[in-house]
């Protein structure tokens, strides 16, 4: 139909111009002496009209002619820039796929081909890293700074959590640090950051980053509060203390801090290796009061002290709240050997047994059997000790 159409429209047009022309008797007359030619003035239009198209079309040829080296290049460009293309998405499908070493063949040819450098580099930079060959892999880095300055972020990104896999902890904080240095911290540095001072054992950093993180909503509460145990522990254990020093090192962990067990138990356990007791024993008091745990409680037994009167007062008024616990009936039996209440410290310790079969309430029985003489009753508990140890972990 649309053909149709087209043709009544030409033949419509032809009709026009043949009216038109056939109305038209002047002439032109052209005089080259001694030549003259007249010729009609329809003859004349044709042939200017022709003229005009033989002109244009050969303009046209010796103009395209001209440009057709530079067609030739821009044709080789696209094609290279489309072969680089290629194989900077083949190099990711591969190192997905975990095709390591086609990943790398790739990512260096689409360096070649000169398709984003930066990101190239480091494709083949996390494909040889994962095929432990450093030598490469750092060689890749160093290209793919060398390729393109846009990608600084990610390089420095890449190289410090690289530079982690491998533990130099020491070379990735320094390039975290570089890259802090340049601008402002972002959650993904701040992770790494973490794991680098982690590995360095930087307890304060480790401290100060996780703070980061926790203003970021960047973890979980319980993956910060395990991260900030971790680290208070390792402060409290991480060289000998005099006593001054560690009571200061315990007065820089948060109050809301100090009542988790580990942090509590490592610093009761530490004042008592320095002979104070009575702190250690206020620590534990402080964290059972706020929560309950059960190897607080029997670390609470430990180190003998003028306060065990009170100390055993206070844990029979726990066992009132908390009846047939099997580490504070320990403690209770073992307050009472303090206090040489013999028959309660035995009552306390057979409960704590028949709670809950332990070898720390059977060796202590055993011993308080030999200090009253029943060498019979005491071999008993100590042979039943050592039949839980050689026992199995259920």
């Amino acid at each position: 139909m649309k053909g149709l159409l087209w043709l009544v429209v030409i033949a419509a047009l032809a009709v026009a111009l043949s009216l038109a022309l056939s109305g038209n008797g002047g002439y032109a007359l052209f005089v080259l002496p001694p030549w003259r030619a007249e010729v009609s003035l329809n003859f004349l239009g044709l042939v200017v009209v022709i003229a005009f198209a033989l002109a244009y079309f050969v303009v046209r040829a010796v103009g395209h002619t001209l440009r057709l080296p530079s067609h030739v290049r821009a044709f080789r460009r696209r094609r290279r820039a489309d072969a680089g293309h290629a194989a900077i998405l083949g190099a990711v499908q591969a190192l997905f796929e975990g095709r390591f070493v086609r990943a790398e063949k790739l990512a260096s040819k689409a360096i070649d081909l000169g398709a984003t450098p930066g990101l190239a580099g480091l494709l083949a930079a996390r494909a040889a890293q994962r095929l432990r060959d450093f030598g490469r892999r750092d060689q890749w880095l160093e290209r793919s700074r060398e390729g393109d300055g846009e990608w600084r972020v990610a390089q420095a990104m890449t190289k410090a959590e690289l530079l982690l896999d491998e533990r130099r902890f020491d070379e990735a904080r320094g390039v975290l640090r570089e890259l802090h240095a340049t601008g402002p911290r972002h959650v993904a540095a701040l992770f790494l950051t973490l794991r680098a001072e982690q590995g360095m054992s930087n307890w304060e950093e480790v401290l100060r980053t996780a703070n980061a993180l926790e203003k970021h909503g960047a973890m979980p509460p319980e993956a910060l509060d395990s991260v900030r145990t971790a680290a208070h522990v390792a402060l409290l254990t991480r060289r000998p203390f005099d006593r001054e020093a560690l009571v200061r090192e315990w007065e820089n962990v948060p109050r809301a801090e100090r009542a988790r067990p580990k942090i509590a138990a490592t610093a009761a356990r530490a004042l008592m290796q320095l002979g104070d007791c009575r702190r250690a024993h206020r620590i534990i008091e402080d964290a059972l009061e706020r929560g309950w745990d059960g190897g607080l409680a029997l670390l609470y037994g430990e180190c003998v002290d003028k306060d065990a009167l009170e100390r055993l007062e206070r844990a029979e008024r726990w066992l009132k709240e908390r009846p047939g616990e099997a580490e504070l009936l320990l403690t209770l039996g073992r307050l009472c050997v303090q206090r040489e209440l013999w028959g309660k410290a035995q009552s306390y310790l057979e409960a704590s047994l028949a709670t809950r079969p332990s070898q720390p309430a059977h060796i202590a029985l055993a011993r308080l059997h030999e200090r009253l003489g029943r060498r019979a009753d005491a071999d008993r508990h100590f042979r039943a000790s050592a039949d839980l140890a050689q026992r199995p972990p259920d």
